[in-house]
């Protein structure tokens, strides 16, 4: 199963849908029973879905989750044994296929189990996971989706996982951009969208070292209701929403509300619209770039790269004052 070179048109547009790849992990439990986990993760972090590579050589220091490196199609991969990650007891010969993803400008290899189809689903069925799951899996759960008989698909958060393996690169996090590269304007705030509390912890650190003041949203949905409380309060103290947020930065996969149709509505709002957009996601691909030029946003990065972000914060943020 391939990826896709591009996603339909109705998911470049701020749709507020995503394409899934539903995989299973299974667990052999003591009584002897097969529990069947049903995941999932976003089909455009998605290169492919192959066979396990024969050939996964250790390598030092790694933690016993990270399986090893492979060559596949010309690239040495890192490969996770998501089973070790989410410890369970595998069945015999199970884990016989891997899916090859690409996100915050890496390329990993997970051994899953199988991998059934690709899902449609909107991001506002994605429901938050029943607290025993989400510990379950070390609260690593983007959201669950009920699909036939009342299965619940759960989303993975594959950064949290990666973040917890120590595989995310925050490139340039103790860099000072150099002054002749960008024209430090001041201190803003900044309001960010993420649903993984890791990603939002490591883009606070970067803004806050810079002397940004935070505001935290978990998704589109919540990102709306921050901006309209604050047009409240601009309106009744006669002063503009630019004088309480200078900047939104903002992911795409979210619960509820994704980046992209919160864009969109930002974009299409009469003063909302004032407030600038950067698009930050793990997605580096042609057509994520293309999406955020759609809705209109005003930049796209890729994370988590510190003097990126900080020149974009620099260069779109409405100066006060």
């Amino acid at each position: 199963m391939a990826k896709k070179d591009y996603l339909p048109k109705i998911l470049e547009t701020g749709a507020n849908e995503l394409e899934i790849i539903d995989f299973r992990m299974y667990e052999l439990l003591d009584n002897g029973e097969i529990y069947e986990w049903v995941l999932g993760v976003n089909v455009a972090k998605v290169r492919e879905v192959a066979r396990k590579p024969e050939n996964i050589v250790k390598s030092p220091g790694s933690p016993p989750e990270v399986e090893g490196i492979a060559k596949i199609r010309g690239e040495i991969v890192p490969i996770v044994n998501l089973a070790k990650w989410m410890k369970i007891r595998e069945p015999e010969g199970a884990g016989k296929y891997i899916i090859v993803m690409e996100f915050l400008r890496e390329i990993v290899g997970v051994i899953v189990h199988e991998a059934k189809r690709i899902r449609r689903i909107k991001w506002a069925d994605i429901k938050k996971p029943p607290p025993s799951i989400e510990e379950r899996l070390g609260g690593k759960i983007v959201g669950v989706i009920e699909i036939e008989e009342g299965q619940l698909l759960l989303l993975l958060d594959f950064e949290g996982i990666l973040d917890e393996l120590g595989m995310i690169k925050i490139f340039g996090i103790d860099e000072e951009v150099p002054e002749e590269e960008v024209e430090r304007r001041g201190h803003f705030t900044i309001l960010i969208l993420d649903d993984s509390p890791v990603a939002r912890k490591i883009i606070r650190g970067i803004l806050e070292k810079d002397g940004h003041t935070v505001l935290e949203a978990s998704s589109g949905l919540e990102g709306l209701d921050i901006l309209n409380k604050y047009l409240e309060q601009a309106k009744a103290e006669g002063k503009d929403i630019t004088d309480y947020i200078q900047l939104i930065v903002s992911d795409i996969e979210m619960p509820g509300m994704d980046g992209l149709t919160f864009t969109r509505k930002i974009k299409e709002h009469p003063e909302l619209s004032k407030i600038p957009v950067i698009i930050n996601t793990s997605l580096s691909d042609r057509a994520t770039v293309d999406k955020a030029k759609f809705v209109n946003a005003d930049a796209h990065l890729v994370k988590f790269d510190a003097p990126d972000l900080l020149k974009l914060v620099h260069k779109y943020a409405i100066k006060k004052g």
